[in-house]
């Protein structure tokens, strides 16, 4: 039990201490006159002559059921700060699911603000729901799209998570895939601290 608590004591100061450096870093940009140190490191990467270069991406979202959170998630990925050309496609199984209607109202609200549409997918035959839906997604992106990322409707978005993992891509033009982890925000409970450090 003392191993566990110690294990659990060192990790929880690790991230503390990330954390903080992080938010200070944050801080000293805002104070150096970046007013979007949230969302990058450099303010002049979000002039309009480094924006209208971006590659475009389509954002392919599989979705089933609607829950407590989905509507705020989804909100949170159409929003994003991308400055380049993007897509938002939604990928149900069917009309009949619920995500559909739900999604379908939210598509409505930000209509000419954000170019995003359902897809219906169908039933699958030869793999998981969930993948033919994303592979139905990619099959109706737009042509000229470089990236495709999947996200799951789970998923809160950060509004600078695409622009920096567009960033990496383009950086580095070996990468092939790129994966993101979980950023948890404890609530102060010592159950939520383990599962932030379990998943860091």
């Amino acid at each position: 039990g003392c191993v566990i608590c110690l294990t659990l004591a060192i990790g929880w100061a690790f991230a503390a201490y990330v954390r903080k450096r992080e938010i200070n870093r944050i801080e000293d940009r805002i104070k150096g006159g970046n007013s979007f140190a949230f969302l990058c490191h450099d303010i002049y990467e979000l002039e309009h002559s480094n924006q209208v270069n971006l590659p475009r991406v389509s954002v392919v979202m599989p979705l089933k059921g609607f829950g407590e959170h989905n509507l705020h998630n989804w909100k949170s990925q159409i929003t994003s700060l991308y400055g380049g050309p993007i897509e938002f496609l939604f990928v149900v199984e069917s009309t009949e699911d619920p995500a559909y209607h739900a999604v379908s109202q939210l598509i409505t609200e930000f209509k000419g603000d954000v170019d995003a549409r359902v897809i219906v997918a169908g039933l699958s035959t030869t793999c998981s729901q969930k993948i033919h839906n994303q592979l139905v997604g990619v099959e109706n992106m737009h042509k000229d799209s470089k990236y495709v990322l999947f996200l799951d409707d789970d998923v809160r978005f950060h509004p600078g998570s695409i622009g920096v993992l567009t960033t990496e891509m383009e950086k580095n033009p070996e990468i092939f895939i790129q994966t993101g982890y979980p950023l948890d925000l404890p609530s102060g409970t010592l159950g939520s601290y383990c599962i932030y450090e379990y998943h860091m």
